[in-house]
């Protein structure tokens, strides 16, 4: 599995400088080879290749008086935009056969050097290299300061060099994780959880440990509010805007890196205590538009769905969705009677059935569990039901019996 082990750098005045022009360089070849493949499109002519471009678009551009100042930059720099530009293409092409998973991409746009994010990538081609003291060295640019958080498990195979909206400068290594040292640096585990996303509790396990909701934006709204209105009330392309700009960019990071850390902490912690974990298949881009949009994206489920998928294949733990319009709340996990839907303000019922009062979260996290098919052997190794043929009888849509056959 590759993974990516990100790292704050501290450039000096001259190298962030450097990093700009490497920025600039790359952003301009990853132009031109938009431009040159929509000039063929419109013209009714094939595609330029790869190999055309980057002779045109960098080797003989170097050449000339508009261009010369692509020779002052890494040509891998220059190479990684052209990749990139071919990447955009392929994706957005396979997006639209439906070759692609996920949301629809479109075709690729230039970029400005008012994005966001801006970000060059180094291989093993350009001899980056670590030195002794901890300093990363790159070609054209020099040994850059970098701030270490933990040791890399392997040789990395390349590292992006990213500024973000704050300002900062971050390193990101391309590591290939070893299964067997995975393995072994996680403790065996006999123990199976379902998990309940919600907003009142982050997450409601199926033992009934309630997690609470940190609300990392609704907690920083103020200082937010704050900073957006000293932006609002700067004068268009002065000092003073641009120095706003970065605190309010600074202000959201800040808000994103604290969610990022508390879902990487507590999701390792799941993925380390237990064997198996099942959760809910939300429709989360239905959920964020609704009225409590602000609430689902300051939360974060998908991300941390996301790690408990990816750290689950990594460490060898079973990692299960079910699916989303499984009635959940509405199933007594004690008799399985089906009580029917309840209002988001019941958080507590009585089953008419057997007579169980049941917290409405905790229920919902133990109808997971059970939906997920989940359970774990003494000797700590997951059990799910097998894949059985479905008999003819049992071939029909969900929830309608199958067409009888023609005699």
């Amino acid at each position: 599995m590759q993974l990516r082990y990100s790292f704050r750098l501290y450039p000096n005045h001259g190298q962030a400088a450097a990093l700009a022009r490497a920025f600039g360089c790359a952003r301009v070849v990853f132009n031109d080879a938009v431009l040159a493949r929509e000039d063929a499109r419109a013209a009714g002519e094939p595609f330029p290749k790869i190999g055309e471009l980057s002779a045109r678009l960098i080797s003989q551009a170097k050449q000339t008086a508009e261009r010369s100042w692509l020779g002052e930059v890494s040509a891998v720099v220059l190479q990684q935009a052209l990749r990139d530009a071919e990447s955009a293409y392929k994706n957005f092409f396979a997006s639209l056969k439906g070759a692609r998973q996920g949301p629809k991409v479109g075709a690729p746009r230039f970029k400005s050097r008012k994005d966001a994010r801006q970000s060059i990538r180094f291989t093993a081609n350009a001899r980056w290299s670590l030195d002794h003291t901890g300093r990363l060295n790159l070609p054209k640019i020099g040994a850059v300061k970098m701030k270490w958080s933990r040791p890399l498990p392997a040789t990395p195979s390349s590292v992006t060099v990213i500024k973000d909206a704050g300002g900062r400068y971050f390193a990101s290594f391309v590591i290939d994780t070893d299964p067997a040292a995975d393995l072994e640096r996680m403790p065996d585990a006999e123990t199976s959880i379902g998990i309940d996303l919600g907003l009142i509790h982050f997450a409601v396990l199926s033992d009934g440990t309630k997690i609470d909701s940190p609300r990392f934006l609704r907690r920083a709204e103020k200082k937010l509010k704050k900073a957006q209105r000293d932006l609002s009330r700067k004068q268009r392309g002065s000092k003073n805007r641009e120095r706003a700009r970065l605190t309010v960019a600074r202000a959201h990071a800040q808000v994103a890196d604290a969610r990022r850390e508390f879902l990487h902490q507590l999701s390792t912690k799941l993925i380390r205590e237990n064997q198996a974990i099942g959760v809910e298949d939300l429709a989360i881009k239905g959920l964020a538009r609704t009225r409590l949009a602000k609430s689902v994206h300051d939360a974060g489920w998908s991300t941390f769905v996301d790690m408990l998928a990816y750290k689950a294949q990594r460490y060898g733990r079973t990692f299960v969705k079910i699916d989303r319009f499984e009635p959940t709340s509405q199933v007594c996990s004690t008799c399985g009677h089906r009580d029917g839907p309840k209002p988001l303000q019941v958080r507590e019922w009585t089953c008419t059935t057997c007579g169980t009062t049941h917290d409405r979260d905790t229920n919902a996290a133990i109808n997971i569990k059970k939906a997920a098919g989940l359970a774990v052997t003494a000797c700590g190794a997951p059990v799910r039901p097998g894949l059985v043929p479905a008999q003819r009888e049992e071939t029909g849509s969900r929830g309608f019996p199958p067409k009888p056959r023609a005699a």
